[in-house]
């Protein structure tokens, strides 16, 4: 069987004929039902809680029920379960009201009265004074490069929040029966909702089952909250005499209260060499929100891409993630590369115009190649196919060709503009985090009658995961795929094979899945159960990766990406129409050529809803003005009439038959490639996404500063 071949999705089925079970499917006679009261003020000292009077069969939980510590476990432990003395956010959550009917709950909830001493916000990341997280790496000699520079460039860029609109909201559901805990739900970690489980209960872990239920999207959106719902849930269920409690929000309450992609404020200096970068000073910000959540880990990814897809021998970096009185950010797709890469790719293009060159040749001149440094001094040990990607981009798209016909000032109603953005993405945990944090482990177990089970805790959110996995399997046993089966995730049944983050699902764990179907294969006994388990082993060829200075390898290997946008400018309306968009995308082997295709073309379609339309709206309390799909708009298939993707294949020994991580590459070139067309178009110089039609028009109407406003000289 070639294993890039389609194949029917193993959940395909069931989706269809409408027998897969979400959390909000599953039976509900005799359930309680939770709804929450939840601060109105972005930053208030609680005084009093006074609940109103309640129902038979109501209850309140707070902080002051939590067996354990009031904290959820993610990476550090400072999001409370409920607010205890202080509210840090519009949305941070005081008492879950719990009972048989949903919408007394919400209206006992809405009634509790908050007696709050309401202190002064901190809503904006520049007016932010505490620091979560702070890092800093060098590379070369920057300070010597400054001193001996001809020619300095500063420039700042900024991003917005950005929502993930997975097509199911957060939902979960606990029971404490029999002395054990049962939480079910809509999550991408079950061991990550386990682990925090047991620390805000103080329960053992044999006390704590975790079940993942049919999971309908995800984009990183269900990495870190499902910990703090499942802890809520659970303290809920606690109180209940063993009653199932389940929480679900509705769509409003999931754009305003769940975790978001962090906004940021990236200003970079470089040093330029006759037509060369020689050095890069980049000074990167994260704006973490009320808690801290995943924003190291996020901060750690962004810092990483500082210096993009270039080889630039000299580098300072510092980044720091910042708290402000707003919903906590997360992780999403790409997690901190959207950023920093538009930063980064925006920059270059901006020089190389100032230089009076064209982008796309001043980049190809910049690129890394198979053996260069990276930015934290380890080695690209494998082909970067950078170049060839861009040919082949370039002949789908006519990219080259339309930046001569849309070149210099255009006139008329309409206008045009064709951009490109180039990065990668590291798959797999920063750092020693897979051997060290992770060490994932996986399971085969092969029934008398001949089929066998996956074991592992990896979570199909309809990106394909259980599909592909299970190829994997079959190709290795030699055995007809319909013989393979993997069920959603049951932290009683199978190991902790890591959570399904960080494009880490397929490389990583896909791996660990070959190496035991190849072990099971050799061992197999007719008419037998067996049982086979690998464990994660670090690759021989890595330099060991430093946190503390951040040298080494980051990652093992690379995907790479190269996307080109083109875009139609209406002059009257500001509005803009994207006439294509064309990505090439290196993930190594595809396992499944559909699925593959699927993830780029839904990442490269959430990558331009981040450049353009999407948009999150904060008022004066830090509060979400715009949380429904009706205000809140997301890309569809007619705003992107021409969509296309190849798939340069570059393969990677360390993965299952060449395979690397795939699912967050096509997200992160979106947005430089975008803002590059509109900047053709409008002939400006453009420095944030989401732009919008109004800073268009302004644009247009001459009210923003000329190409080159920004550069400078030194020393002569």
């Amino acid at each position: 069987m070639n294993i890039s071949e389609p194949v029917v999705k193993r959940d395909h089925g069931p989706k269809i004929r409408g027998e897969a079970r979400f959390a909000a499917d599953r039976p509900q006679p005799g359930i309680l039902w939770g709804k929450f009261c939840r601060s109105p003020h972005a930053r208030a000292r609680i005084r009093a809680v006074k609940p109103p009077p309640l129902p038979s069969g109501y209850f309140t939980v707070g902080a002051a029920d939590l067996p354990g510590i009031n904290r959820v476990h993610i990476v550090l432990d400072d999001t409370p379960v409920f607010a205890g003395e202080t509210l840090e956010y519009a949305g941070d959550p005081v008492l879950l009201v719990a009972g048989g009917d949903p919408l007394r709950c919400a209206a006992l909830a809405a009634a509790v009265e908050l007696d709050c001493e309401v202190l002064p916000p901190v809503l904006d990341l520049g007016d932010s004074n505490q620091v979560f997280f702070e890092y800093r790496y060098a590379k070369g000699d920057f300070e010597g490069a400054l001193r001996g520079a001809r020619r300095i460039y500063r420039e700042e860029f900024s991003t917005g929040r950005q929502e993930h609109v997975y097509l199911e909201p957060q939902s979960m559901s606990a029971r404490f029966h029999q002395g054990r805990l049962t939480v079910q739900g809509s999550m991408q970690c079950p061991y990550y909702v386990k682990a925090a489980l047991c620390k805000a209960l103080a329960l053992e872990p044999d006390r704590v089952r975790v079940l993942q239920d049919y999971t309908g999207g995800g984009f990183g959106g269900k990495e870190a909250f499902p910990s703090i719902l499942a802890c809520q849930t659970a303290a809920a269920a606690l109180k209940a005499g063993g009653q199932e409690v389940r929480v679900i929000f509705d769509r409003e309450e999931d754009l305003a209260f769940t975790s978001k992609r962090h906004p940021s404020r990236c200003t970079y200096r470089a040093v330029i060499e006759g037509d060369r970068v020689i050095g890069l000073d980049a000074d990167i910000l994260f704006d973490a929100g009320a808690y801290t959540t995943l924003s190291a880990v996020v901060l750690q990814r962004g810092i990483i891409a500082a210096m993009g897809v270039y080889n630039i021998p000299h580098l300072t970096v510092r980044g720091r993630a910042l708290k402000t009185n707003t919903v906590p950010s997360g992780a999403f797709r790409g997690f901190g590369g959207p950023q920093v890469f538009f930063a980064v790719e925006t920059l270059m293009s901006h020089i190389a115009r100032t230089l009076g060159e064209e982008p796309l040749a001043f980049k190809e001149r910049h690129l890394v190649k198979q053996g260069d440094s990276t930015s934290t001094g380890g080695i690209y040990h494998f082909p970067v196919p950078l170049k060839a990607m861009i040919g082949e981009l370039d002949a789908v798209s006519g990219y080259r060709e339309k930046r001569i016909r849309y070149r210099g000032e255009q006139r008329g109603r309409y206008r045009r503009g064709i951009g490109m953005g180039l990065c990668f993405h590291g798959a797999g945990f920063t750092g020693a985090g897979e051997r060290d944090l992770i060490k994932a482990r996986l399971g085969l177990k092969k029934y008398a009658d001949g089929t066998v089970e996956i074991l592992c805790s990896q979570t199909d959110m309809g990106q394909g995961i259980k599909t592909t996995l299970c190829k994997i399997a079959a190709q290795e046993l030699g055995i007809p795929l319909d013989r393979i089966s993997m069920e959603n995730p049951d932290t009683d049944r199978v190991p902790d094979s890591g959570p399904t983050v960080a494009s880490r699902s397929l490389m990583i764990a896909g791996e660990l899945l070959r190496q035991a179907a190849a072990a099971l294969r050799k061992a197999w006994k007719e008419g037998e159960e067996q049982e086979v388990e690998e464990s994660y082993r670090e690759p021989d060829f890595i330099i060991p990766f430093d946190m503390e200075t951040f040298s080494g390898d980051a990652y093992p290997a690379y995907a790479w990406a190269a996307a080109a946008v083109e875009l139609r400018i209406d002059t009257l309306t500001g509005v803009h129409e994207i006439e294509g968009a064309w990505g090439s995308f290196d993930v190594g082997t595809p396992i499944d050529r559909n699925i593959v295709t699927g993830q780029m073309e839904g990442g490269l379609l959430q990558g331009l809803g981040y450049a353009s339309m999407e948009r999150i709206i904060l008022d004066g309390q830090g509060r979400l003005v715009n949380t429904g799909l009706s205000d809140y708009l997301i890309p569809g298939a007619p705003d992107v009439p021409v969509l296309e993707v190849l798939l340069h294949v570059e393969e990677y020994p360390g993965g299952p038959y060449g395979a690397k991580g795939a699912g967050e590459l096509p997200v992160v070139p979106a947005a430089p490639a975008y803002v590059e067309a509109l900047e053709q178009a409008l002939a400006g110089t453009l420095n944030h996404v989401p732009f919008s039609p109004e800073e268009t028009l302004a644009v247009l109407q001459n009210r923003v500063r000329k190409p080159g406003a920004d550069t400078g000289a030194a020393n002569g």
